[in-house]
């Protein structure tokens, strides 16, 4: 198989959501001498801006989103493992959780596997956490973005801790936060620096974000 037709395959199976067969799509795909880049960005992340695409033409919907993003996980644990230093957050770091006080994760998974389609460096920390742990890892991995997830109102105090902490430092990083119950007012409220509707105007909030910076360096 060539490789265009095999990025096309890894692409297709993306937007299939072929979560049985994208491992081995994969494997195939490095034993023809395709690298895991390509693999990633070429084919899979390909896969994911259709799937946005038909998430924002209203042909494809939250368990379509969710089930993309598995399958696009599932691709990046043999590519994953490939990548070179060099190759990675090329686009920028971000560290992203859901705040302390709330136990969903759906949103937040997803945005996190369309970060690193677009060729983000995600550190995941999780659920319920708090503010000294977004702070570490922000601090520890030099993130370009702390993106904040919540489904329950009564942990918007939480959110604005971390806001709140992540300007005391000396960081660069600007603050995203999402989920149902905000609104862009909300989040001006709280000073956060962007609110994400979705996950795919979240992830091109911080594409922005991060080609300004290289654009003023």
């Amino acid at each position: 198989m060539a490789d265009e037709e095999t990025l096309q395959s890894l692409k297709e199976a993306v937007v299939k959501l072929d979560i049985d067969n994208i491992k081995a799509l994969a494997e195939s795909a490095l034993k023809q001498g395709i690298s895991a880049y390509d693999g990633v960005i070429n084919g899979m992340a390909k896969g994911m801006e259709i799937v946005g695409q038909k998430y924002q033409a209203g042909e494809f919907f939250l368990p379509e989103l969710v089930m993309a993003g598995e399958t696009f996980k599932q691709g990046m644990k043999v590519f994953g493992a490939h990548l070179k230093p060099s190759e990675v957050a090329s686009q920028g770091r971000v560290v992203i959780a859901t705040v302390e006080g709330d136990l969903h994760d759906i949103g937040k998974n997803i945005v996190a596997s369309m970060l690193e389609a677009s060729g983000f460096e995600v550190h995941d920390l999780g659920v319920d956490i708090g503010p000294n742990r977004f702070v570490e890892k922000a601090k520890e991995v030099t993130a370009d973005v702390v993106a904040m997830s919540a489904l329950l109102s009564t942990t918007f105090p939480h959110m604005k801790e971390v806001i709140d902490s992540v300007k005391k430092t000396q960081l660069n990083s600007r603050t995203l936060i999402g989920g149902a119950p905000l609104t862009l007012e909300i989040a001006e409220s709280m000073g956060a620096d962007g609110y994400g509707r979705d996950a795919i105007e979240g992830t091109k909030i911080c594409k922005q974000w991060v080609s300004g910076r290289l654009h003023q360096k």
